[in-house]
């Protein structure tokens, strides 16, 4: 699919605002007053920040209150619920650390749960998607709820759960990306099978529809060379695990800290983008395109 800029910071951005706030919901790490101030505030600049960029890949942005309507039958919508309430869970949490420096359980691990679920939905959206065996898999929401899970405790500072996190991150990703790889061969599908004319014999396009571009090529067609995407997958692996893990591993101090995020949220973007470039949709068949 056409990795727009928008979907990519959404997803990457909200999952680890999302991922901070299970944390600081979980009082990892316990803080009160004005540390507690600067925590929340990274999280919810990332977890909204991303939801705003969400909205940028709408045709109709101002028709976005309609998604909350679709909860029964539409992920988007079960997402854009859960989402709210996460955020005004989790803010009554914060407001209660920051200006009365006391934690109330209940509602922090209820803000913790509900952060996670808002991470599964954006992740099952893409996950039903049969038209795209790539993310037609289990793989989808246990890597969306991995980068967030690892993000949120390198945000939060638990480098002893943040090390080994990102290296079981970095191992489930290589393992997904060789499987997404199989994907649309294993699933049976191609030209015969998406024409209903592979009883008569070997099908194949005598030309293509038409001439020119059109919205399906446009959105759902995106092809990214073997050697290209192996390179950014290297890239991918090297920022938002190799890095931050090693320099984890040094002594610490705020500057590597900082560094070590940057460089996993480089990672991540990276990461996200091969989520969307590599998607094949089956619609590519029709174009000659897989």
């Amino acid at each position: 699919m056409h990795p727009a800029p928008s979907v990519i910071l959404f997803t990457s951005l909200s999952g680890l605002g999302f991922g901070l706030l299970f944390f600081l919901g979980l009082g990892m790490p316990a803080s009160t007053g004005l540390v507690a101030f600067v925590f929340y505030a990274i999280a919810y600049a990332f977890a909204v920040g991303g939801l705003i960029f969400s909205t940028f890949h709408l045709g109709h942005p101002e028709r976005a209150l309609k998604a909350f309507t679709q909860w029964r039958s539409s992920w988007l919508s079960r997402e854009a619920w859960l989402a709210v309430m996460a955020l005004c869970v989790s803010g009554l949490g914060a407001i209660a650390q920051i200006f009365f420096e006391t934690r109330i359980d209940a509602i922090s691990y209820l803000g913790a749960a509900l952060s996670m679920a808002t991470v599964f939905s954006t992740a099952m959206i893409y996950r039903q998607l049969a038209t795209i065996p790539r993310w037609h898999t289990p793989w989808t929401p246990v890597l969306f709820l991995g980068y967030s899970f690892a993000g949120g405790a390198l945000f939060a500072g638990q480098v002893s759960l943040a090390m080994p996190a990102l290296c079981v991150l970095a191992a489930l990703q290589v393992v997904a990306w060789m499987q997404g790889d199989r994907a649309l061969a294993d699933s049976g599908t191609n030209l015969a099978t998406a024409t209903g004319l592979g009883d008569r014999g070997s099908v194949r396009a005598f030309e293509p529809p038409h001439t020119g571009t059109n919205y399906l090529l446009k959105e759902f067609v995106y092809v990214v060379g073997r050697k290209h995407a192996a390179k950014l997958r290297i890239i991918a692996l090297i920022l938002f695990a190799g890095t931050p893990v090693l320099l984890l591993a040094l002594e610490f101090n705020h500057i590597l800290a900082l560094l070590a995020v940057i460089a996993h949220i480089a990672g991540v973007i990276t990461s996200r983008w091969l989520f969307f470039a590599q998607a094949e949709h089956v619609v590519g068949l029709y174009y000659g395109k897989r």
